[in-house]
C-alpha cells in the first residue's frame, strides 16, 4: 500500500471504530500502520516483531481480536494452521495470496481484472452445481517463493 492509501486505510479504520464505539488506540494504530505496510498476511510473532515490541505480545492478541471483531482485520490461516492478519477487503480491495510452502511467506497479488473475471465465474459455477450461491471467494496460490528455490 502507497503512503496515500495508508493514510485512507487508517482513516477508514478510525471511522470504523468510532462508529462500533472502539476506541483507536495507540496500540490499534501501530497495528494498522504496520499491516497496511505489509506485503500480505501476518503471523502475530511476525507483526510483534515488525512493531519491536512497541505493543506487548499479550496486549497485541487483544489488539487483533478487538480488531477483527470490529471487521478492520481478517484473519485466515496457513497450510500449516497459523493464523495470519491483514486488514479487511474493504480496505485493501479484492485480492489473492501467494503462499511459500517452505517458509510460510504469504504475499499479496492482484490479477489482471479479465483473469479475476474469470475466477468469479469458475467460483460461481463451481458453487452452482454444488447448490451454492456464491457470495464471494478467496485464491491462495501455493508454491515456493524465489529465496526459498535459490537456498
Amino acid at each position: 500500500m502507497n503512503p496515500g492509501q495508508a493514510e485512507h486505510a487508517e482513516h477508514e479504520v478510525r471511522t470504523a471504530l468510532a462508529q462500533r464505539r472502539v476506541r483507536y488506540t495507540p496500540a490499534r494504530r501501530l497495528v494498522v500502520e504496520a499491516l497496511s505496510r505489509a506485503a500480505g498476511p501476518l503471523a502475530a510473532g511476525d507483526l510483534h516483531e515488525r512493531l519491536g515490541g512497541r505493543v506487548p505480545l499479550s496486549s497485541l492478541y487483544r489488539t487483533l481480536a478487538v480488531l477483527e471483531e470490529a471487521q478492520v482485520l481478517t484473519r485466515e490461516h496457513d497450510a500449516a494452521g497459523v493464523a495470519r492478519y491483514e486488514l479487511a477487503e474493504w480496505l485493501l480491495g479484492h485480492h489473492h495470496h501467494l503462499v511459500c510452502s517452505v517458509c510460510g511467506e504469504v504475499r499479496d497479488v492482484g490479477v489482471d481484472p479479465a483473469v479475476e473475471t474469470t475466477i468469479t465465474r469458475l467460483v460461481a459455477r463451481v458453487a452452482a452445481d454444488a447448490g451454492y450461491r456464491a457470495a464471494g471467494h478467496r485464491l491462495d496460490i501455493e508454491g515456493t517463493c524465489a529465496a526459498c528455490r535459490t537456498a
